[in-house]
């Protein structure tokens, strides 16, 4: 593995998952961790500068309000590029992206600028999902995938690995999606630039312990993004 990667961990209220997460990210030698914390009122963040006390690959960023994932995982981006990550990884810090599948992220990255860990391709899929939320996701992969006439099967993953270079190469500061739209749009923009993306199966799995972020706005903000990505100023 290379001993630059760091895996970035938005946190808001996950106080049950982030210590058994970040023990499983722990078993894979030269990893590091950074976990960006939304002033959790249920104390997350208290109990990462424990963890990071005791153990030297963790680091946590505390930031002073919830804004969202885009805007935690550009705060974590900075920080990793600023402290020389030559591979940066979004992971979700509710067990949804099993650890075990790190590996298999950094391998591809030996060949690929931006790898996504994806539902949708041969060997991926789903687990403890209903038939709505199942729904819901495919049809915003195809929906995404249609207006912005890209081939990336699971556009709104959120477990992936980037080259350092292709976060250099993208405008941070105009980066501006709050919630899930910021992953299809991170892809989306590495791919205008002429990035190399790969896609590697994993099967996602529901949380088990804490509550889910997404609601209506955050599909809400998708849909109306995603033309504007294709057609819009920022996507010109």
């Amino acid at each position: 593995m290379n001993l630059s990667a760091l895996v970035i961990i938005p946190t808001y209220n996950e106080r049950a998952n982030i210590p058994v997460l970040i023990a499983g990210l722990m078993q894979h030698a030269g990893v590091r961790v950074l976990v960006v914390d939304d002033n959790s009122p249920d104390g997350t963040g208290r109990i990462a500068d424990r963890i990071a006390a005791a153990e030297q690959r963790v680091e946590v960023l505390h930031r002073t309000e919830k804004e969202g994932l885009g805007p935690a995982y550009i705060a974590g981006f900075r920080k990793a590029l600023a402290e020389g990550a030559g591979l940066i990884l979004e992971m979700d810090a509710d067990f949804s992206h099993d650890p075990a599948y790190l590996p298999r992220l950094l391998e591809a990255a030996k060949r690929a600028d931006l790898v996504i860990g994806s539902r949708y391709v041969e060997g991926g899929g789903v687990s403890n999902w209903g038939a709505l939320r199942r729904g819901i996701s495919r049809g915003g992969s195809a929906y995404a995938r249609l207006v912005l006439g890209v081939g990336v099967k699971d556009l709104t993953g959120g477990f992936k690995c980037f080259r350092r270079e292709v976060l250099e190469a993208i405008d941070l500061d105009s980066v501006d999606a709050r919630g899930y739209a910021f992953q299809i749009e991170m892809t989306y923009r590495a791919l205008q630039a002429g990035f190399r993306v790969a896609e590697v199966p994993i099967v996602f799995r529901d949380r088990q312990a804490g509550s889910s972020k997404m609601d209506s706005s955050i599909v809400a903000e998708a849909i109306w993004r995603v033309p504007r990505l294709r057609f819009g100023r920022r996507g010109a």
